[in-house]
C-alpha cells in the first residue's frame, strides 16, 4: 500500500504497480505465506512520451526520494515508452514500442503476470488485468496467447515454481 500511495502522490502518468508485487502477493495470501514472501521487487510502470533517459532518471530519483528504506531499494520504476530502447540489448530480440502501460501488460510472459494496480485519488484501487484474474487465483502459469513462448520460459517458470510449488504449469507442446 505504501508503494501505491507514493506512486499516487508522485502523479506519474498512466502508472501501475505491476508484475510480481501483485500476483505474488495474491499467491502468498492463497498459500498462507507472509505477504512479502518471494517478492524480489516492486515494479512501477508509467507512460510518458518523453523517451529520454534524463526524463526517466528524474522520475526514478523523485520516487526514490519519496520512499524510505527498505522500499527505496526494491522499487523499480520504468517508463514503458522507453522499453523498446533497452529491451533488445537485455533480451536479445526486438520489442515494438508501447503506447500505454496497459499495453505493456499484454506482452508479459504469462497471463498471471499481466496484472497491475493503481490507487486512485478517491482511495479506490483500479485493477488492470487484460487476461482477467483467473490464472492468478487458480495459481496457473501458461503462455501468453498474444506473445507466444518466451525464449527464457523455462528459466522464468522454474524460478517462480521454486517459490510457489503449488502452481500448475501449462507448457505448450508445439
Amino acid at each position: 500500500m505504501t508503494v501505491l500511495q507514493v506512486v499516487r502522490q508522485q502523479a506519474l502518468p498512466d502508472a501501475l504497480v505491476f508484475s510480481g508485487a501483485v500476483y505474488q502477493t495474491a499467491w502468498n495470501a492463497l498459500t498462507d505465506r507472509p505477504a512479502s514472501y518471494g517478492i524480489k521487487d516492486y515494479d512501477v510502470g508509467y507512460y510518458d512520451p518523453d523517451t529520454s533517459f534524463a526524463a526517466e532518471d528524474r522520475v526514478i530519483r523523485r520516487m526514490a526520494a519519496a520512499l524510505e528504506p527498505p522500499l527505496r531499494d526494491v522499487v523499480e520504476v520504468r517508463n514503458q515508452a522507453r522499453v523498446h530502447l533497452w529491451f533488445p540489448d537485455k533480451f536479445g530480440h526486438r520489442f515494438e514500442p508501447l503506447h500505454s502501460t496497459e499495453e505493456a501488460l499484454r506482452r508479459f510472459v504469462c497471463p498471471a503476470f499481466a496484472v497491475g494496480v493503481r490507487l486512485e485519488e478517491d482511495g479506490q484501487v483500479t485493477v488492470v488485468a487484460p487476461y482477467g484474474l483467473d490464472d492468478v487465483f487458480d495459481m496457473r502459469l501458461r503462455v501468453n496467447p498474444e506473445r507466444g513462448l518466451a525464449a527464457d520460459w523455462d528459466r522464468i517458470i522454474s524460478g517462480v515454481v521454486s517459490r510457489w510449488p503449488e502452481l500448475s504449469v501449462e507448457t505448450p507442446t508445439w
